[in-house]
């Protein structure tokens, strides 16, 4: 099957297109795209891979599930365009880093800087039926970002990678912890930030860990 995305990862999960489950997730998305309203739009169902190359990647934010409201998912975990309000769990991100690192929190939502540098902003089910949060879990999606998470696992040195809440680290569970950093927390959400996520300091934890590996560190605001 002819998937249009970045060449990197395009290689890195080349035996995913001609699989039996990735044949029948294609279908079931097309037909839903075709029958009701889907987010993000379909090119950008693959923009995490697009913005952020498989050679490139330097740390990976495990997301869950696109944003369900209308105009929200641009197809990178916790990030919306500019000029849509920030969600919750967004400005929770947003609140650690700047106590983390000592700068001003972003204005607006838009992550594609972090991708930009090598942040790889992967949510685990890629599309999502409008208002109706993990309408397309258990469709194949996740059989696919195992297989990126692996691919990144098994072929690259040196990627932290941040599990936040009990989805991610489950996810994350395989990472070889020898040759890669996790870095875990509770979740971003109002629900569950001030159990740990404040304070985990993981933005600058992931930059000395990189500066460590000799790896240029993450301008996070």
């Amino acid at each position: 099957m002819n998937v249009k995305i970045e060449s990197g990862w395009q290689r890195a999960l080349a035996s995913e297109w001609e699989s039996p489950y990735f044949d029948t997730l294609t279908r079931y998305v097309r037909q839903r795209y075709a029958e009701t309203t889907v987010y993000p739009a379909p090119s950008r169902i693959f923009a995490a891979f697009d913005a952020c190359p498989f050679d490139k990647v330097k740390v990976v934010i495990l997301g869950q599930d696109p944003y369900h409201g209308p105009g929200q998912a641009n197809g990178l975990c916790f990030s919306v365009n500019p000029g849509v309000a920030i969600p919750p769990s967004l400005v929770n991100i947003y609140k650690e880093m700047s106590t983390d690192i000592g700068l001003p929190p972003h204005t607006d939502g838009d992550l594609s800087y972090l991708a930009e540098q090598g942040v790889l902003l992967l949510n685990a089910t890629l599309t999502v039926e409008a208002h109706s949060p993990g309408s397309h879990q258990g469709h194949g999606w996740e059989q696919l970002t195992d297989a990126a998470i692996r691919a990144l696992n098994d072929g690259r040195e040196g990627i932290v990678f941040l599990l936040w809440g009990s989805y991610a680290i489950r996810k994350g569970a395989f990472i070889d912890r020898s040759r890669h950093l996790v870095l875990e927390a509770p979740h971003p959400s109002p629900l569950s930030a001030y159990r740990g996520f404040f304070g985990c300091r993981h933005f600058s934890k992931a930059n000395d860990y990189l500066r460590a590996h000799g790896i240029e560190p993450v301008k996070w605001l």
